[in-house]
């Protein structure tokens, strides 16, 4: 329970949180958030905008703990990053108020013309998920996500 309690901080304060900052480049033409609280650390590399592709981790005690890889991509090419930000960031800031793991967004959320959909099955130990948003009817986005604990 600690781990979801500091996932969703974590999430919050981070790129979901369009007044947050980017911390140093980790890589290569990476983009990077971190946040610490006490012994955890929270730390999200991703490259890319229209299709992206990232990893998040959580360190105890500086020793790996958790970790999630992802994949999006922005089906409608007519749509750029700024446009799949202002669709995703509202939805991703509600991580952890419905009864689902809280490594993404809600199961639901919608804004305006944008309809968020997050399906997992697993659950923090090890899982796997489908995110969408659809304009309207028409799917305009998707991400498949993974992970859990390592040891």
């Amino acid at each position: 329970m600690e781990l979801e309690k500091f996932l969703i901080e974590a999430k919050k304060q981070t790129y979901a949180n369009e007044n947050v900052e980017k911390v140093a480049n980790s890589r290569l033409n990476s983009r990077d958030y971190e946040y610490k609280k006490d012994n955890m650390i929270y730390h999200d590399t991703y490259f890319g905008g229209t299709r992206f592709i990232g990893e998040e981790v959580v360190y105890i005690d500086n020793e790996i703990y958790w970790a999630m890889n992802y994949y999006g991509v922005t089906l409608d090419e007519t749509l750029g990053e700024e446009a799949m930000d202002n669709a995703l960031r509202p939805a991703l800031m509600k991580v952890g108020e419905d009864n689902i793991i809280p490594v993404r967004g809600p199961k639901e959320f919608s804004s305006g013309e944008y309809k968020y959909i997050f399906n997992v099955e697993g659950d923090i130990n090890y899982f796997n998920g489908t995110e969408t948003i659809y304009k309207g009817n028409t799917k305009i986005y998707e991400l498949k996500c993974s992970g859990g604990l390592i040891k």
